[in-house]
């Protein structure tokens, strides 16, 4: 059995990032740990879906647990940080926001589960986080570092396929399928990464259906009309189904069991 450490910003970054993998790992005799850096106290919960004085960090904390029994997980840690809020934000100055945390004080946080587990593959964002989000950069600046101090063996950076994302909005427009506002033309610089700079594919259309289980667990964030959960179940796994990775360093030799299995090279057919 091998370990497989997934950090993440928020609570329902893991269903929609890597869920799919994580599902896929569990299922394959593997364990699953989730570690959220905060518990999205700044998040803008679905009207009407918290009781009377429920805290939405207490509710995004729950939810976690339930994503994490969809998936298979068997360990959730939190580090203790606040969100951030979106960035620009006065929110971003708040000195006990994750954006605000020392990295290297929050790697060694971070460190301290990884080495209880020593995972052979740890999952961290991408260098800009996935979509410019100040949390998702801290993730990848400290989950990097806290991997170098545990001597991780494989750090895996999730990403976003930009050009599967313009190809898709592009085709929904075609087939009128109702989208969010904007088009592929109005996605951001920093939103995803251009194929050809991703090195990893995980096919995981298998575990789509547990992947938007995994999105519902969420209601507080993810509502039962929110366009990801009404596409089609085609749809869905054509454009959830497989996750994306860039793997900047060299892997060792032999490759772990659990990277060998899940993750396919970018060009191998």
């Amino acid at each position: 059995m091998a370990t497989i450490v997934s950090l993440h910003a928020h609570p329902d970054d893991e269903s929609i990032t890597t869920s799919g993998l994580l599902s896929m790992a569990a299922d394959a005799g593997h364990r699953a740990v989730l570690v959220f850096a905060t518990r999205c106290e700044l998040g803008e919960p679905v009207p009407g879906v918290l009781g009377p004085d429920e805290q939405l960090s207490l509710r995004r904390t729950e939810e976690c647990y339930r994503s994490a029994e969809v998936i298979g997980v068997e360990r959730v840690e939190f580090l203790g940080y606040v969100d951030s809020g979106m960035m620009g934000e006065a929110t971003n100055d708040a000195p006990w926001c994750f954006w605000q945390a020392d990295v290297e004080q929050a790697a060694r946080r971070f460190a301290a589960i990884l080495t209880e587990e020593r995972p052979d593959v740890l999952v961290i964002y991408d260098d800009h986080g996935g979509y410019g989000h100040p949390d998702h950069i801290q993730v990848h600046r400290v989950g990097k570092r806290a991997g170098e101090m545990a001597g991780v063996p494989v750090i895996a950076q999730a990403t976003m396929n930009r050009d599967l994302i313009i190809r898709s909005m592009s085709a929904a427009r075609e087939s009128g399928m109702e989208m969010p506002e904007g088009g592929p033309e109005d996605l951001p610089d920093d939103f995803g990464t251009p194929e050809a700079q991703i090195t990893h594919r995980v096919d995981a259309t298998a575990a789509s259906e547990t992947k938007r289980e995994s999105m519902r667990a969420h209601a507080s964030q993810i509502g039962s009309d929110h366009f990801m959960l009404t596409m089609p179940d085609e749809v869905f796994a054509g454009v959830f189904g497989p996750e994306w990775y860039v793997v900047d360093h060299p892997l060792p030799d032999p490759e772990p069991v659990l990277f060998a299995e899940l993750f396919e090279p970018m060009g191998s057919g």
